[in-house]
């Protein structure tokens, strides 16, 4: 797959998600085999305004590379204005948000919403194209609702208005996020334009990964919602996809290990106070499963020491390494094998 100068073979992408794929979590999912990483979406007027929240999300770094800005607006003047300043922070490329279905955007006539305006979606598509040097692509959604699917129409329009890709999300703004994701239609959008098409909807795990690729022929797919706290997707569906070798499940100790490092980056990046309170939301995603996981995420999301943090961590790790030493514990993703829950004593 192509874009400007990059060039991976079948790439597997992390989505961009709104209070998820932010600086720590980006450089984890990297680390874990990610080929090409997305900002969280940017709204385009508080880009205008000087929004420091905005701002600071457009900051990357090197070892992040490739990296996506991902911009929404609702107009052609706000979104070539933010598109302008989104350049000056050097990402790999911009990213155009034309399938974002929660109403704080799509209620504001951003994201999904242009799908129903197919000729504003091209000219803020081709405006932004024009505004900047460095290449632009789309994410979008295969229509508004059932009744009106119309994803062939609108990737040939983006595909005209200089998008250099398409991903695609197989469902539509009704749809939410519930019911299944229709790879079919994203095979039609493959089919009915040359730009490189990203699939996108509906990965789990690696062997999703090789499925999506099979029944889209896309050129690329992109992980989300199946990424949060399992960052281990990327290195697993990269061997998958590109060797045929699959990878082990991840353990309970690079689980573990992946939330510590996951909290510490937050830290590093957004200090103590908004770091840890940022990083609650990933303890379940990250330990799910492991026994007496409820009581020690009840202490995690109350801590706001990250030290203390740490050590609870440790002494969850120490726990699950005693229950694996009794024969309770499967070897590869640290599942309880016992249908009672094991006494877990954390004392601090």
């Amino acid at each position: 797959m192509r874009i400007g100068t990059i060039d991976i073979d079948r790439p597997v992408i992390l989505a961009p998600m709104e209070d998820v794929t932010d600086r720590a979590f980006r450089q984890l999912c990297k680390r874990h085999g990610a080929d090409i990483v997305y900002t969280e979406f940017i709204s385009a007027e508080a880009l205008r305004r000087g929004a420091e929240k905005s701002i600071r999300k457009l900051t990357v770094a090197d070892h992040e590379r490739p990296v996506a800005v991902q911009i929404f607006g609702s107009t052609v003047e706000s979104m070539v204005e933010a598109a302008a300043i989104a350049e000056t922070y050097e990402p790999d490329y911009l990213d155009i948000n034309f399938g974002c279905p929660v109403k704080k955007v799509a209620g504001r006539g951003a994201g999904a919403a242009l799908l129903q305006e197919p000729e504003k979606l091209s000219a803020i598509a081709s405006a932004v194209a024009r505004a900047v040097s460095i290449p632009v692509t789309a994410k979008t959604r295969i229509g508004w609702d059932h009744d009106s699917i119309n994803i062939i129409e609108i990737v040939r329009r983006l595909e005209d208005s200089g998008m250099q890709a398409v991903a695609v999300h197989g469902r539509t703004r009704s749809d939410m996020y519930k019911g299944k994701a229709d790879w079919s239609r994203i095979a039609e959008a493959k089919a009915a334009c040359s730009i490189p098409v990203i699939a996108n909807g509906d990965v789990w795990n690696a062997d999703d990964a090789a499925a999506m690729f099979a029944a889209t022929g896309a050129d690329g797919i992109m992980i989300g919602r199946g990424s949060i706290g399992n960052p281990f997707i990327f290195a697993q569906s990269v061997s998958l996809v590109r060797q045929g070798v699959r990878l082990p499940d991840p353990s309970y100790r690079e689980r573990i290990a992946a939330a510590t490092e996951h909290m510490r980056l937050s830290v590093e990046y957004k200090g103590e106070k908004y770091g840890i309170v940022e990083m609650r939301r990933h303890y379940s995603t990250y330990l799910k499963g492991l026994p007496g996981v409820s009581k020690v995420r009840n202490l995690l999301v109350r801590e706001l020491d990250p030290a203390v943090i740490v050590e609870l961590l440790a002494g969850f790790e120490a726990h699950c390494e005693a229950l694996e030493r009794e024969g309770r514990l499967k070897e590869s993703g640290g599942e309880f094998l016992n249908d009672h829950s094991p006494k877990l004593t954390l004392n601090y």
